[in-house]
């Protein structure tokens, strides 16, 4: 276990605000855009839908990062997971990823799975197939810049995005 007072709590009737805090600080650096574009509305009742189940990691009292399923009957799908960028390092993303799994069994789960790409942090691949995730498929993935259209800071700098021109 790493070091802190640690409590993971599941956001119970999580606000949409709430809710944004956590996947845009944790999914900034990765690219993470599509839900930043949704309605409050449309975003408000995707969280609620049953089988969504959101856990926050909270360390000394502080969001750290979050997890979040989607729940059918017999699978989970680890929908997002990540950590807030000043957590990274820290060992904590194991201790999470571990907690995950072992919420997803809890409840007659046959399977778990997540997806991740090229644009999440360099290690995540690594840690999920240590976690004991095997690749099932790839494939490649294609969108456009959602720096351009205001989605995501202009700013924001990543491996794999190419520099802005032209404004």
């Amino acid at each position: 276990t790493p070091a802190g007072t640690l409590a993971l709590m599941r956001a119970e009737r999580c606000t949409v605000s709430f809710y944004r805090y956590l996947y845009n600080t944790v999914g900034e650096p990765w690219v993470w855009f599509e839900r930043r574009k949704w309605s409050d509305e449309r975003l408000a009742e995707t969280i609620a839908r049953p089988g969504t189940e959101l856990f926050v990691l909270h360390v000394g009292g502080v969001p750290a990062g979050f997890y979040e399923f989607a729940r059918t009957e017999q699978a989970v799908e680890l929908a997002y997971f990540g950590l807030i960028p000043q957590f990274i390092g820290r060992g904590y993303g194991v201790y999470l990823l571990q907690t995950a799994i072992d919420n997803a069994f809890q409840s007659g789960t046959r399977r778990l799975w997540t997806h991740t790409c090229t644009y999440d942090h360099p290690r995540a691949l690594g840690h999920y197939q240590r976690a004991g995730f095997t690749v099932y498929e790839r494939r490649p993935l294609a969108f456009n810049d959602p720096r351009r259209d205001g989605t995501l800071p202009k700013t924001l700098k990543h491996p794999l995005l190419p520099p802005l021109s032209g404004g």
